[in-house]
């Protein structure tokens, strides 16, 4: 058993299960001052104010007097299982070109598939294994991982038992996604069909087999993937036991919202373009929107308007998008001032889409992202600190003191 005493401010704190936040109760974040904690198990057993702490004996006690505690970070959406990086086209980028552009000469998905095909399972494992340590001690406490940098049946398959072998080695929760909708491959260039039927019929029964994937998703728009195509995918995931998340709206809305709305997606991911008509798709759906900021930081492309669809009652949640590509980052801290900064979210707000409304974008908003009795204690210990406010507002710093995974710091 571990107590954590004096705590300055203990932050997120639901006395019970909460599925998700959505418009008003995002502005929500309740905290209780000069606080306790005491972790059994790995779980959190109880808190409140330090007037209340009980007397225990043989105990682990760590003073936190003028540091804050949050729950850890949940991650929804990341691709974190690359080979090599994408560096030259980040010059290009500066150069001129357009992620559009890159693509369309070699560049892009195709590009990173071409180098995880070359690498063993044993390199991209090792490769993959720096990045969750990375991201853990940036405060990330539970993270999805997609495959799609395979786009043959042997390197997606690849991508999802390196995901398999993550997860049996660190202490957090991990979700796959199975991401084989990613780009054409050049073999099947003219001929998409075929690969999509290689999709379901060779890779998702396997999938299904080994247990490779809690998900499914697709990245429907246009140059990639169409809405009937995003359909077919979808539904012969589930088929298969996966439930449907699908990157939509990032170029252009072409209809995915509603593809997803439909299939009863999990997730919609992205949504830097977004009509009145997705918007009020998504009105009294169980679909979560996700934000990916630190993409269109990154790429330079418009910000998911925040206001306009926490005005609408919607929910949101934050992501990194972590890719060699896009997003060569999985710093949440980044995520969350980003999202106060150019989408002109609250902390209160980008706290809670980045805690318990990441936890659900991935289903599990009953493991983790809050700070609520029975839940695994992932969290976050901010160094000496005057107010929550601090962690978006000095972007630039490293705010964090130690994160702890099932109550054990993961101090390196």
């Amino acid at each position: 058993m571990t107590v954590f005493k004096n705590i300055k401010e203990l932050i997120q704190v639901r006395s019970s299960h909460v599925r998700f936040l959505a418009g008003d109760e995002m502005a929500e974040l309740p905290t209780i001052k000069d606080a306790f904690l005491i972790v059994e198990n790995g779980r959190i057993h109880s808190f409140g104010e330090m007037k209340d702490c009980p007397a225990l004996d043989a105990v682990k006690v760590i003073d936190c007097t003028g540091r804050m505690m949050l729950p850890s970070w949940c991650d929804s959406h990341t691709h974190i299982v690359y080979a090599g990086n994408r560096e030259g086209e980040f010059v290009d980028r500066i150069n001129g070109l357009t992620y559009q552009e890159i693509a369309e000469k070699g560049g892009g998905i195709v590009n990173s598939a071409r180098k995880l095909q070359e690498t063993s399972e044993d390199d991209l494992y090792n490769q993959s294994k720096e990045r969750l340590e990375e991201v853990i001690q940036m405060g990330t406490g539970a993270v999805e991982i997609k495959s799609g940098y395979g786009l043959t049946v042997d390197a997606e398959l690849k991508m999802l038992r390196v995901i398999k072998r993550l997860k049996n080695n660190f202490p957090l929760p991990i979700k796959a996604t199975f991401l084989g909708a990613h780009a054409l491959p050049s073999n099947y260039k003219n001929n998409k069909s075929a690969y999509l039927k290689m999709l379901v019929d060779e890779v998702m029964p396997v999938i299904e087999r080994e247990k490779l994937a809690e998900y499914v998703d697709v990245f429907c728009e246009k140059g990639y993937f169409t809405t009937e195509d995003t359909q077919f995918i979808l539904e012969a995931g589930k088929r298969h036991g996966l439930i449907p998340k699908i990157h939509v709206n990032q170029f252009y809305s072409i209809g995915g919202v509603q593809v997803g709305v439909e299939h009863n997606a999990l997730s919609v991911d992205h949504l830097e373009v977004m009509t009145d008509e997705d918007i009020n798709a998504l009105k009294g759906t169980s679909t979560m929107p996700v934000a990916l900021p630190s993409c269109s930081y990154f790429l330079s492309i418009p910000y998911t308007p925040a206001r306009q669809m926490l005005a609408a009652g919607l929910p949101l949640a934050l992501a990194t998008d972590y890719n060699p590509g896009s997003t060569p980052s999985g710093n949440m801290n980044f995520v969350v001032s980003t999202a106060c900064i150019k989408m002109k979210m609250t902390p209160e707000e980008a706290i809670n889409a980045a805690t318990i409304n990441g936890a659900y974008a991935m289903g599990l908003e009953k493991e983790v992202g809050s700070i609520t009795k029975g839940k695994l204690a992932n969290l976050i210990l901010t160094k000496k600190i005057n107010s929550y406010n601090f962690i978006p507002y000095a972007f630039g710093s490293n705010l964090i003191d130690e994160v702890y995974l099932e109550g054990t710091s993961m101090k390196s």
